[in-house]
């Protein structure tokens, strides 16, 4: 069973949620997507914690081959190259190792090499294993990361998994998501939360992935995104309520489920519901 959580931008609540539902399933994997900016780690803490280097394959050139055809400057449709001065260009930060321009080399004047662009970590916490993705700074996408955060080796079939996505509906969200069994959108209660909550609303929906909705720092009164899911008749999961102890506790780095009882009830009846949804789901579809 594999979970995404997402969220239309950063500070939601996203890893509150993917954390906490990661512990209170204890034996599960818990995988931070977030590359760019990784923190589900400093909640957990994981020990016996081991690296590996994510790298990507990118061109070189051998100036005396390369006759200035242009094939390959042509080719690229993002820009990663160009002849100026009688030398072909290469632009690492912007090129997306399709490895097409090595290809239609004629003159074999392009061969490929290695460039590092982040490290996977991977420990234990209690019995959630936790994988953090991250990106070195100044690198274009995180996406060849994400894939190999997600590889289907991570964790058994029957195993609770839980992906905290990146923020937003951009690229490196989609490919977060496209495995997952089911979706939980994070949402605050104001308008511009609304927006938010669209914004990943209509991901799900384009990708026709089951979810539902996770309220977070809820208050008396009225809730927009509340009101949101009533009138697009979206599945609320859970609300999360806006307090003191809830705040104390996240800010400090705490696992609010380990911490407190009241927690530990709040986000185990959410884990429940959301096993329920996506029993629902996949009786429903098969």
């Amino acid at each position: 069973m594999k979970i995404a959580v997402l969220s239309g931008k950063g500070g939601t609540g996203k890893t509150l949620v993917s954390v906490n539902l990661a512990a209170v399933a204890q034996k599960s994997t818990y995988i931070d997507c977030d590359v760019e900016e990784p923190n589900g780690h400093l909640f957990f803490e994981p020990i016996d914690v081991q690296e590996e280097e994510v790298s990507v394959k990118i061109p070189q050139v051998d100036n005396e081959r390369c006759n200035g055809c242009r094939k390959c400057v042509d080719f690229c449709k993002f820009n990663a190259l160009a002849y100026i001065k009688d030398k072909l260009i290469i632009f690492e930060e912007i090129c997306h190792s399709c490895g097409g321009c090595i290809m239609l080399c004629p003159e074999k004047a392009l061969t490929e090499k290695e460039k590092s662009i982040g490290k996977i970590q991977r420990g234990i916490s209690n019995e959630v294993a936790v994988y953090t993705g991250i990106l070195n700074t100044g690198e274009a996408s995180g996406i060849p990361i994400i894939k190999e955060l997600l590889v289907d080796n991570r964790s058994q079939a029957d195993e609770q998994t839980f992906i905290d996505c990146p923020p937003g509906s951009a690229c490196i969200v989609m490919e977060s998501i496209k495995d997952a069994d089911y979706c939980v959108l994070v949402a605050e209660p104001t308008l511009f939360g609304v927006h938010n909550l669209n914004m990943v609303y209509e991901l799900v929906k384009l990708f026709n992935k089951p979810f539902g909705v996770v309220l977070n720092k809820c208050l008396e009164g009225e809730n927009q995104a509340e009101k949101f899911c009533l009138e697009k008749n979206i599945k609320i999961l859970g609300r999360l309520p806006f307090d003191s102890e809830l705040g104390m506790l996240n800010s400090n780095g705490e696992i609010v489920a380990r911490k407190s009882k009241k927690y530990c009830a709040i986000f185990s009846d959410l884990l429940e519901t959301v096993k329920k949804e996506v029993q629902y789901e996949t009786t429903t579809n098969s």
